[in-house]
This record gives C-alpha cells, structure tokens and sequence, in this order.
C-alpha cells in the first residue's frame, strides 16, 4: 500500500483526490492565461485563446477542446457578475503518479479563478518603481508555461527593494521584460522593446501597445536597452494585463526624467483606452 502525507495527516493514496497528484504541482506541467475584463466586456479574448493554444502545442498537450475552454470562461465570468475583472486559468497535463514521463492516460485538468479589479487610476497617475533582477529563466519564455519560479524570487526580490516590479536582465546585460509584464522605453522620441526572438512572452498587451504606438506617429524599434540605457531614458513604463500601462518613474533607484509619468506614456495611454471601449 502507497500511503501520502498531507500536513499532519497519513492516509492511503487511494483516499486523496486527483488535484493532489496534479503533474502541475510535481512539475509545472502546464501553461495558463490571465484575461481581463473592461465594464463587462473581456479585452482581447481571441489574442489570448491563440496564445494559450500555441501554448499547449508547445508543450504537447493534447486533448483540449478552445471552444470548451471558450465557454468556460464565459460561463465563469457571468458567474462572478464583476465589471472589471481578472481572469486566471490554466490546464494542466493531468494527476497520476510522479514520474517525469506522463502516464499515456491522464487526461488535461482545468483550474479558473475570477476576482474583480481594483481601480488603479492612483498607480496610472503616480507610476511605480522598479529594480533589475538577473534573467534565470528557461528559454522559452515565448510559452505561458507553470514554470514561474525565477519571476517569484525576482518580484520577492524587488518587493524587498520597495519596488513595485522587478526587470530581468539577461547574460548580454540587456534588460528583456518584467517579471510579470512587458517594458517598454522611450530613448530621443523612439520607442524601445524587446524583440519577441529575445526569449520574451508574446504579451497580448505588448501588442496593442505597439498599435498604439503606430496610432500616434511614435516610432517603434525593437530592440532591447541595456541597463544603463534604461537609466537614463527619457520615459519608461510597463504593460501589463491586468493594469495596462504603468509609468516606470524610478529605476534602479535612479528617477527616470522627473519622476512623473512623462508625455508619450500618456499619450499612449489615452490611445490605448480606444481599443477597449
């Protein structure tokens, strides 16, 4: 007999449920998606079931019903009644006995949350700080994978530096995206982002960001800015998901410009509200 601990507490293994034996708790064997919702209306749903089904291509799972995962979420969402809200799911490869080789019969488990969102018109209008953090990441970055451990000790990190995000910074010394959000700089009037081949996630948000850009005649370039560069750029700022875009006004603990969210960031910021209404 197989017997598992939990806690304190000794039980046969034929007792405990399949969510214990998750192969996304033994190995992160799976990738996820986070929605967001604007008065009712969530933002972007085809870019990010796309993303999440390339995502589950990549790591070769299979089985998956989009339609299914589609109607979930709608389901979820008018479940909750919230305006504004945050969307997690994720799909797991399935639950069976820890083996790095997958039991030919597990079949993919779903997991959703919904939360409402906070107004964050303060942070939009204050910006944040942010600190550097060294890239440890695997190189594919370009899958939402489970794997999210080298992002949590960079945002315990930054948190720790009374910094709001954290920016990873790889072996070349080139800053590549925020631990949970893509960055962005604004160097003499062009607009610097990582290229997607620099093991970067193809963020949904980094995307309308860009059309944002082209929208208002502020010319994109992608390419990554080195650590000093970022220091001394004019503007900084963050996409993310769940907040839009996000003013960076110090960095490193230097202050970017003034330390206010500067003119173009603005601007972008107004651009972008065009695409969700």
């Amino acid at each position: 007999m197989q017997i598992v601990m939990i806690n304190d507490k000794i039980v046969p293994i034929e007792e405990i449920g399949p969510e214990y034996l998750d192969r996304g708790i033994f190995f992160g064997d799976g990738v996820y998606e986070v929605l967001r919702s604007y008065s009712g209306k969530i933002f972007a749903f085809d870019d990010h079931l796309a993303r999440f089904e390339r995502s589950l291509d990549e790591i070769q799972i299979t089985g998956v019903d989009i339609q299914q995962v589609r109607s979930r979420v709608l389901m979820a969402f008018e479940k909750a009644g919230f305006k504004d809200a945050r969307i997690y799911f994720h799909i797991t490869r399935g639950s069976g006995p820890r083996d790095h080789l997958p039991d030919k019969n597990a079949r993919p488990n779903f997991f959703l949350t919904v939360s409402e969102l906070k107004d964050n018109s303060k942070l939009k209008a204050e910006g944040v700080a942010v600190s550097t953090y060294p890239d440890l990441r695997w190189k594919r970055c370009d899958i939402k994978s489970l794997n999210l451990l080298p992002n949590v000790l960079a945002r315990m990190d930054s948190a720790k530096k009374g910094c709001w995000e954290a920016i990873f910074v790889d072996d070349a010394g080139l800053l590549t995206e925020g631990a949970g959000s893509a960055f962005f700089g604004i160097v003499n009037g062009v607009l610097r982002t990582s290229s997607l081949k620099a093991n970067i996630l193809p963020s949904v948000t980094r995307k309308y960001v860009i059309m944002a850009a082209n929208n208002i005649g502020l010319k994109v370039v992608e390419k990554s800015l080195k650590v000093g560069e970022a220091a001394k750029a004019n503007e900084l700022f963050l996409a993310v998901t769940t907040r839009d875009i996000i003013s960076i006004v110090k960095f490193d603990g230097h202050p970017i410009a003034d330390a206010k969210p500067g003119n173009w960031t603005k601007q972008l910021i107004e651009e972008f509200k065009k695409f969700i209404v």
